[in-house]
């Protein structure tokens, strides 16, 4: 997207979502677009992301974080979005469910994959770790990965850790990162109509997982 319609996009949103605010949330906002749009000027942001950062990013500051986007935590990783609250630090990584062409034969398993390598990558880095999606999206959450840790089996550390691999394995993720991994809040980021709604893990885990057998087995009773 050339550059000139990335910070048409991000005025326009912050324009609107900034309206009926305390002067330093739209302060915030402000700052926020504007390093949106230097780091696009560097092909570092697309639009898709960056529009649901800055969405999540006010529901956030209405409840008291001061927050960043493009966030460094160190050991090459970067969160979408960190915030801060007192003495508690809180990480998001925003979700398309965007599939390479290299995986378009196992797009499920990918996308699986990702999301773990995220909530177990991350999540040791911060307080608290949250991943963001759109509505449109069903984010596949390994079951483990949603429950505490102290609930989890070395037989379910390490399928999860098998799972990364696959895919992630510069470098691959410790048996003590999935052990301590843990993802306290998923947040459906309605950019369109301005609302972020916080979900519990486990409860999306179970819905997700539940649909998704309710979808095989109408599969296998079509043939």
């Amino acid at each position: 997207m050339p550059n000139n319609k990335f910070k048409e996009d991000v005025e326009s949103l912050v324009d609107r979502i900034g309206v009926n605010v305390p002067p330093r949330i739209r302060e915030g906002l402000e700052r926020l677009r504007d390093r949106l749009v230097e780091l696009s000027r560097k092909g570092l942001v697309k639009i898709n992301h960056s529009v649901m950062e800055l969405v999540c990013a006010k529901h956030l500051m209405l409840k008291g974080y001061d927050v960043d986007v493009e966030h460094d935590l160190g050991g090459g990783l970067v969160c979408d979005i960190y915030a801060v609250r007192g003495d508690g630090t809180l990480a998001v990584e925003v979700e398309t469910g965007f599939v390479p062409p290299d995986n378009a034969l196992d797009p499920e398993q990918y996308c699986r994959a990702r999301v773990a390598s995220k909530i177990t990558r991350y999540s040791v880095k911060v307080d608290k770790f949250g991943l963001g999606i759109p509505p449109y999206y069903i984010l596949q959450i390994p079951p483990v990965l949603a429950k505490p840790p102290r609930f989890r089996t070395i037989g379910e550390i390490e399928e999860v850790k098998r799972l990364c691999d696959l895919y992630y394995k510069n470098p691959p993720v410790s048996m003590d990162e999935v052990k301590n991994a843990r993802l306290h809040t998923v947040y459906v980021i309605d950019v369109a109509s301005d609302v972020v709604s916080e979900v519990d893990p486990e409860f999306y885990a179970s819905i997700v997982e539940n649909l998704l057998n309710i979808t095989m087995v109408k599969g296998r009773m079509s043939y």
